[in-house]
C-alpha cells in the first residue's frame, strides 16, 4: 500500500510471461493500492523468475522500494517485481543468495496473488506497516525481522542474512543478561547472603557423606565378627557332643579339643556383642576401628 502510485522507470510489463500489475483506484482514505497476480502454474519451490543483473542494481542505501540481500547490502529491482506486496503466509520467496524468486510451499495458479514475507529480506525496514493480509497468522505490525520474535518468524522462510542477524542479535542479548545477572550478584547482599548459605550445605553434605562411609565400613566389621562368633559357638557345641558320646565323659581328648577350640571362638562373638558402636570421632573421619569395652 503506498500513499502515492509508482512511478516506473522501466519498459512495463517487465515480466509479461508470469505477472500481470493490477493497480486500484484511490480508496476512502485517499491512497492508492497496487497488487501483481500470477499468470502461471508452478509446483511448490518452482521457479518463478531470476534477480537478474540488470535490471536489478546494487543500492546505496535502503528504501521503501529495495530488496536487502546481505548484513549491509540492498538493491532496486526496476522491474514489476516492486509490485509484490507483502502477506504473512506467502505465495513467493525471494532467495537472494541464489538471485531467485519461487513459488511457496504451496506452489502457484494463474489468478493467485503474488506476495512475499518481507522481513524475510529485511532486517529494519525504511517505512514500517501495519499489515492488512488478513490472514490467521497475520504477524500485525511490520518493521523487519528485527523487532519481530522468535514465535513470529517460526516456521518462516529466512535469508541467510537474517538467520546470521538474528544470532547476532541473541548473542548479544544473552551477553547482556549475563553481565545484568553478575552485577547483581556481586552487589545484592541477599544474593551474597545465599552464596555464603550455599557454601556451607556444601560442606555439610560433604562431613555426613564421610561420616557415612566411615559407619558403613564399622558396621561390616561387627557384622563379619559376630558371623564367628556364632560358628566358635556351634563348633564347641559338636565337640562336647561329640567327646561325650565317644568315651561318656568330657576329658576325651576330641571332645577337650572341641571344647576348647569353640569356646575360643565364642569369645570373639561375646566380645564382638560388646561393640558399642561408631564414636562420634569416628564419625567425623577423625578414627577408624572399633571402640569396645573392657569386661
Amino acid at each position: 500500500m503506498a500513499s502515492s502510485p509508482l512511478k516506473p522507470h522501466w519498459e512495463q510489463p517487465s515480466h509479461p510471461a508470469v505477472l500481470e500489475v493490477v493497480i486500484g483506484a484511490v480508496d476512502g482514505a485517499g491512497e492508492f493500492s497496487s497488487k501483481s497476480v500470477s499468470k502461471v502454474t508452478l509446483p511448490p519451490f518452482g521457479l518463478f523468475a531470476n534477480l537478474s543483473f540488470p535490471p536489478c542494481t546494487m543500492a546505496e542505501e535502503p528504501t521503501y522500494a529495495t530488496v536487502q540481500c546481505g548484513k549491509n547490502k540492498h538493491l532496486d529491482l526496476n522491474s514489476d517485481l516492486l509490485y509484490i506486496n507483502h502477506s504473512c503466509e506467502p505465495s513467493l520467496i525471494f532467495d537472494t543468495a541464489s538471485q531467485t524468486v519461487i513459488a511457496g510451499p504451496k506452489g502457484l495458479v494463474p489468478g493467485d496473488e503474488l506476495t512475499f514475507f518481507y522481513p524475510s529480506t529485511e532486517w529494519s525496514m525504511a517505512q514500517p506497516f501495519d499489515c492488512l493480509c488478513g490472514k490467521p497468522t497475520c504477524r500485525g505490525r511490520i518493521s523487519g525481522a528485527r523487532d519481530m520474535t522468535k514465535e513470529q518468524l517460526e516456521g518462516m522462510w529466512l535469508n541467510g542474512h537474517i538467520r546470521e542477524l538474528l544470532a547476532e542479535q541473541e548473542q548479544q542479548s544473552s551477553e547482556t543478561r549475563d553481565t545484568v545477572s553478575e552485577d547483581l550478584y556481586d552487589t545484592d547482599q541477599t544474593a551474597q547472603a545465599l552464596r555464603d548459605a550455599l557454601q556451607h550445605a556444601e560442606k555439610v553434605v560433604e562431613a555426613a557423606r564421610t561420616a557415612l562411609m566411615c559407619y558403613a565400613r564399622t558396621t561390616r566389621t561387627q557384622q563379619h565378627k559376630g558371623v564367628n562368633g556364632t560358628n566358635g559357638i556351634k563348633a564347641a557345641a559338636n565337640g562336647h557332643i561329640n567327646g561325650n558320646s565317644a568315651n561318656g565323659h568330657h576329658s576325651n581328648g576330641h571332645a577337650a579339643n572341641g571344647c576348647y577350640n569353640g569356646a575360643s571362638t565364642a569369645i570373639g562373638a561375646v566380645t564382638g556383642s560388646l561393640r558399642r558402636g561408631p564414636t562420634s570421632r569416628e564419625l567425623s573421619g577423625e578414627m577408624g576401628g572399633d571402640t569396645i569395652d573392657v569386661v
